[in-house]
């Protein structure tokens, strides 16, 4: 190996280098906007055309669900036997059931009902989920292995069972069916949440808050969960259409909304016992529901792509 005595031959010759230079013309289309984060992310959520066709899906079915019963003049629930059993016309768009109820009332005030306790069982389920397993990762210890065996032991038995069972104790009905799901599906969200924790617990910043002397709960809700958001937005998004999915099961086998309220679940199940006579009564509330959950899948496919800053091009 050549050895230099001198530090000065180290160092190139000016005239192998030339400085490019900057072409004026070329400024503006090298220079960048500067973005936050949410920016960027928001940004990179409408470059996906799956996620954004799942955004405006969902959004039609919200405004639907909650205008749609207005559009008409008859009641979700108004009986009127000499119209029964009709099929879809400029008077009654979706047909009537059996008591003449307008089926176009019922589907969409069903899906209200559906996406409403969907929505606040995953808002609820997220919540105790965040709080649990924050709890968990960063205090660690007896209440680590406390709630983690809560959680392993709950998680032995599927979803769907504990839920039926609390529903059989509590009653069917909204409050007792948001109560169930809430109290049953917290636990991916709490372990997912105390992986985060146990990850951030090492970082600079958090080691930082602690030598000053902050409250744990401080540092969780100012630094921890703030650089976690993404993925618990994330889950919470992929949570709601499960709720949807339990709500139309429970209702399906009878133990979850009862008439004469209506949801989807229910209108499947009603829809099944006439599915040779009156088929429409049966497709109507199970492609909405299939159309709900594929719209928050997209979306919740979308936010994980577009919140990953590894994921950044």
């Amino acid at each position: 190996m050549e050895m230099y005595e001198d530090a000065d031959e180290l160092i190139p010759d000016d005239d192998l280098f030339a400085p490019v230079g900057v072409r004026p013309e070329e400024v503006d289309s090298i220079k960048r906007k500067s973005q936050t984060y949410l920016q960027d992310a928001l940004r990179r959520f409408k470059q996906n055309k799956a996620a954004v066709s799942g955004m405006l899906l969902i959004v039609a079915l919200f405004l639907l669900s909650f205008f749609g019963p207005f559009m008409v003049k008859y009641g979700y629930n108004s009986t009127d036997l000499a119209v029964a059993n009709q099929d879809p016309s400029a008077e009654h768009w979706f047909g009537t059931d059996e008591l003449g109820r307008d089926m176009w009332a019922r589907v969409w005030t069903g899906g209200r009902i559906s996406i409403l306790i969907g929505i606040i069982a995953a808002f609820l389920q997220g919540s105790i989920g965040i709080i649990l397993g924050s709890i968990a990762g960063f205090v660690g210890g007896k209440v680590d292995n406390f709630i983690m065996r809560v959680v392993e032991f709950l998680m032995a038995f599927p979803y769907l069972v504990w839920v039926t069972l609390l529903m059989m104790i509590t009653g069917s009905g909204i409050l007792p069916m948001i109560l169930a799901l809430t109290l049953t599906g917290w636990l991916s969200m709490a372990r997912l949440v105390r992986g985060q924790i146990l990850s951030l617990k090492n970082e600079d910043y958090v080691l930082a808050a602690v030598s000053l002397g902050s409250e744990g709960k401080r540092i969780i809700r100012k630094h921890m969960i703030p650089n976690m958001m993404g993925v618990i937005i994330v889950n919470m998004t992929f949570a709601i259409p499960g709720a949807i999915f339990s709500e139309a099961f429970l209702s399906f086998i009878g133990i979850g909304i009862k008439s004469p309220e209506t949801s989807w679940g229910l209108l499947v199940s009603m829809g099944m016992k006439q599915i040779y006579t009156y088929p429409l009564r049966l497709f109507l509330p199970s492609i909405l529901i299939s159309l709900t959950m594929l719209s928050l899948q997209l979306i919740g496919d979308g936010l994980r792509d577009a919140l990953d800053p590894k994921l950044r091009r």
